[in-house]
């Protein structure tokens, strides 16, 4: 537990160091000094910040010093942004300064064959006992604390001298993402920051010298900002530990990993981006299915589960109703589900003669199609979505809802949103929800789902896939007899953070 503490530095630093800042806006020491600047001047950061320079007497109104030895003073972190051939001293004088962790963004190491140089500064870390994320990585970003190593700059100057957002920040959330390769890591900070969705923290390892994908895992474990866990890998270190750790992290909180380099193409791909050794992929895949890991196809995937994860409790069995305002949409989610190995099963006696008595009694279409998946038809109302979503939870054989809430018809005004958001909050099984479009009003009423966490998806095939997901760790959760301690903290979380509708 001691280590696993010690990686606090990494995120709540008393002190950083970046070594290599420079006054150049152009390179990456400048960027990654300016980052922690501006947060010390915002009062986020609330550390001290130190430029390393020898050649510069200030930078952002920052005295800097020449190297780490004359800073007075505890050091907790030092950002390393020089030249690779330069980094054994470097990190000499930070065992000198008995600094606590260093991140070092520089490449050249195993990922280019210079396996030696990388040896040598990870020695020199262990004997000095330095925690090392690196190197060649991106390092950390915590918003809360404005700890933000990326040397990608927020925004850029266009050509017609408009000034546009490059490289986002999401907001706070509740999604860790841990990855092995950098720059798939920004394309994923601003995919979620696109879609507004909130990580609790980023973490770039490159090709891990030191800190491994599975010592991260164990201290987000303790992490009470993080619910889920994001794992980006092209190959993996020490596999029994990583199998202990996972093992005991899926029990309190989801990981989802997408494992590149399935193919030999793309594992030889990695070696050559981050010095990853190739491995048999079916050996990946029995590590994950045993340590309750969800692996993830693709990209999209990937990111579809977290979201799912995050929002909602997972199910506790595989039948899945379907509520549709559009038959063909419908049947595309029920094959994608049922390729999935979920089911789509007819409704009980008693569920469906009170689907009947609604039916009857004109609440529903009398030509609606209500033995699963429920069509409401193009005769829907908001008020028609609430009452059947409601039936449906009440359902003892139903286990999760897919809703098709496509915007298009006119008796389907946004009203619905916030209703069926209202009859989801009372039932502990979950909900995802889809609407097809692009354009402003498919765009809204997505947007409003994840806002009152129901997540929400372009596609019926993609809400089908979060499903599966729900329904995979709920599975997993029951085998390993810990799904009624999970749902009843998931459940108390939710409570708390439930928005105001």
């Amino acid at each position: 537990m001691e280590e696993t503490e010690k990686l606090g530095a990494f995120f709540k630093p008393c002190s950083v160091a970046i070594i290599g800042a420079t006054k150049k806006i152009d390179k990456a020491g400048h960027v990654i000094f300016r980052n922690f600047a501006n947060n010390k001047n915002r009062g986020v950061f609330k550390g001290e910040v130190y430029p390393v320079n020898p050649h510069e007497d200030s930078i952002l109104g920052f005295k800097c010093y020449p190297s780490i030895t004359e800073i007075p003073g505890e050091l907790e972190l030092i950002v390393i942004v020089v030249p690779a051939k330069a980094v054994p001293t470097i990190m000499e004088e930070a065992a000198a300064k008995k600094v606590k962790t260093a991140i070092i963004i520089t490449s050249g190491f195993r990922e280019i064959g210079n396996a030696a140089l990388e040896d040598q500064i990870a020695a020199i870390a262990k004997k000095a006992g330095i925690r090392v994320l690196g190197p060649n990585c991106l390092g950390v970003y915590y918003s809360k604390t404005g700890v933000d190593t990326l040397f990608l700059p927020e925004t850029k100057v266009l050509t017609t001298g408009d000034e546009v957002v490059a490289t986002p920040r999401p907001l706070s959330g509740d999604i860790a993402i841990v990855t092995q390769s950098g720059a798939f890591g920004v394309a994923a900070l601003d995919f979620l920051a696109g879609r507004q969705i909130g990580i609790s923290k980023f973490v770039s390892f490159g090709n891990k010298c030191d800190v491994t994908e599975s010592e991260m895992m164990h201290y987000l474990l303790y992490d009470k900002e993080t619910k889920v866990i994001l794992l980006y890998v092209e190959d993996i270190k020490h596999g029994r530990e990583f199998l202990r750790i996972a093992k005991k992290v899926t029990l309190k909180k989801p990981i989802v990993a997408l494992k590149a380099g399935r193919s030999a193409a793309g594992a030889r791909a990695a070696a050559s981006h981050t010095g990853a050794i190739a491995g048999s992929d079916k050996i990946y895949d029995a590590a994950f299915e045993q340590t309750g890991v969800i692996r993830a196809r693709d990209m999209e995937e990937f990111f579809d589960t977290g979201k799912a994860l995050s929002m909602q409790p997972p199910a506790m069995g595989k039948n899945i109703g379907v509520l549709t305002d559009a038959g063909g949409p419908g049947i595309m989610a029920v094959d994608e589900l049922v390729s999935n190995g979920l089911t789509v099963e007819r409704f009980s006696d008693a569920t469906l003669q009170e689907f009947q008595r609604l039916k009857d009694q004109s609440v529903l279409p009398k030509f609606a199609a209500t033995s699963n998946p429920v069509d409401l038809t193009g005769s829907v109302t908001d008020d028609m979505f609430e009452v059947a979503a409601d039936l449906m939870f009440r359902a003892p054989d139903v286990h999760g809802i897919l809703l098709l809430g496509l915007h298009h018809l006119p008796g389907l005004r946004e009203k619905y949103i916030e209703g069926v958001a209202k009859v989801a909050a009372k039932y502990s099984k979950p909900i995802v929800m889809c609407d097809i479009g692009e354009t402003e009003m498919a765009l809204y009423t997505r947007f409003r789902f994840d806002k009152l966490g129901i997540p929400s998806f372009p596609s019926p095939e993609d809400a089908a896939r979060a499903m599966y997901a729900l329904v995979s760790y709920g599975a997993y959760l029951q085998k390993n007899g810990c799904a009624d301690e999970y749902l009843c903290e998931f459940l108390k979380r939710r409570s708390k953070t439930q928005p105001v509708l």
